[in-house]
């Protein structure tokens, strides 16, 4: 063999080995790198993932008849003889007459309540029916008027105003109107009298609840 053909056949080898080599190289620096994209993504992964973090809890909707979001009851419930005190004064204060007094009720329960129209008045166990009502005197018609615990409520009452059938009254009794008007919605509540007798007759008229009692005697004061 001569010299230029061992030459040749070196060099031949030679490019072999080297490419051989750089392929070895190459698939090397490849698997490198997929494990390193593989490793860095899942260490991206743990670093957005929050241990021991729950899923949000659905909050059910609210659908528990007459209960609010918070807990509490969303109707007012109507007031009862249970939950009331009354009174009744003469007005003016200091009259010698006892033709016109406000009848009072205080909320002496420990929830709001509420009053619908306004009371059946009966005066004295000799009265043929309950004490009319004066129709425009609602300061809110067909609104009930609701009083908080200690509040007050207020009805006038013309005890005479008519000068017949003139008879001495020796009891006062309110029973609650129910939603309905018309209806009754308590047992008869016992109102104390006033000092001095109480002479009533046929033009008897008592006005709507209301919480101003000032509001309530303009439609009596001028009887």
């Amino acid at each position: 063999m001569n010299t230029t053909a061992r030459t040749n056949r070196a060099n031949s080898r030679g490019w072999r080995a080297y490419a051989i080599g750089a392929a070895v190289v190459t698939a090397l620096l490849a698997s490198t790198a997929c494990q390193s994209e593989a490793g860095g993504g899942s260490h991206k992964t743990g670093s957005t993932k929050r241990p021991g973090a729950s899923k949000p809890k659905h909050k059910p909707d609210d659908d528990t008849p007459g209960v609010n979001g918070n807990g509490n009851n969303a109707a007012i419930a109507p007031c009862t003889g249970d939950n009331l005190a009354a009174s009744s004064v003469r007005e003016p204060a200091g009259s010698t007459e006892a033709r016109q007094l406000l009848l009072t009720v205080q909320n002496v329960g420990d929830k709001k309540c509420d009053l619908y129209h306004y009371p059946h008045v009966r005066l004295g166990a000799d009265a043929q029916g309950m004490v009319p009502v004066i129709e425009n005197s609602s300061p809110d018609p067909g609104k009930p008027v609701t009083i908080a615990p200690m509040e007050e409520a207020h009805v006038a009452l013309l005890v005479a105003g008519g000068g017949r059938d003139e008879y001495e009254a020796k009891s006062i009794t309110l029973t609650l109107h129910g939603r309905e008007l018309g209806s009754k919605g308590s047992d008869p509540i016992n109102v104390p009298l006033p000092d001095g007798p109480l002479y009533a007759d046929d033009g008897q008229l008592v006005t709507y609840w209301t919480t101003a009692s000032g509001g309530a005697l303009d439609f009596i004061m001028s009887k």
